[in-house]
């Protein structure tokens, strides 16, 4: 099953958590600090939350989370047919999870679409070596990864 995502910035967690499990009736899939995700099946959504102060009610990124690799590269050449370029991030780990995925790039706005898929899941919001960066960001170390990659507009899921 596929599902759209939907990551958005907010002032305060806790109370963000709680109110979205209100409305779609279930708690979250994932929480960590800063960070919540829920996985519905019906709306078939994935609601990422970054706690990220001051920024509240805005839009950190989108997506479309698929199966399987396969699918992800599925995608990617779909969108290559018609124009449109990508930008890989291949075996990252970003937002507690390890993902493949990849990133639109030049979308009408500068809103951030990515297509990925979640390989494993991650004690670590990012990978802390130096080569490995979150969402395409610069790398960050263990522990600053998190808050920088959100105040950063760090996407992930």
């Amino acid at each position: 099953m596929s599902r759209i995502q939907l990551a958005l910035n907010v002032d305060d967690l806790e109370q963000a958590t709680a109110f979205y499990s209100k409305l779609f009736g279930v708690g979250p899939a994932k929480t960590r600090p800063g960070y919540a995700n829920f996985a519905m099946a019906e709306p078939p959504l994935k609601l990422v939350l970054f706690e990220n102060p001051g920024r509240g009610g805005t839009l950190n990124h989108l997506g479309v989370e698929v199966e399987t690799v396969d699918a992800v590269d599925t995608e990617q050449a779909r969108l290559a047919g018609v124009g449109l370029a990508t930008r890989d991030e291949r075996g990252t780990t970003c937002c507690y999870a390890t993902q493949d995925k990849f990133w639109v790039e030049g979308t009408p706005s500068g809103e951030r679409w990515e297509v990925y898929t979640v390989l494993a899941d991650s004690e670590t919001f990012a990978d802390p070596s130096p080569s490995s960066a979150c969402c395409g960001e610069e790398s960050q170390t263990e522990s600053d990864a998190q808050p920088a990659a959100v105040a950063q507009g760090c996407c992930c899921c």
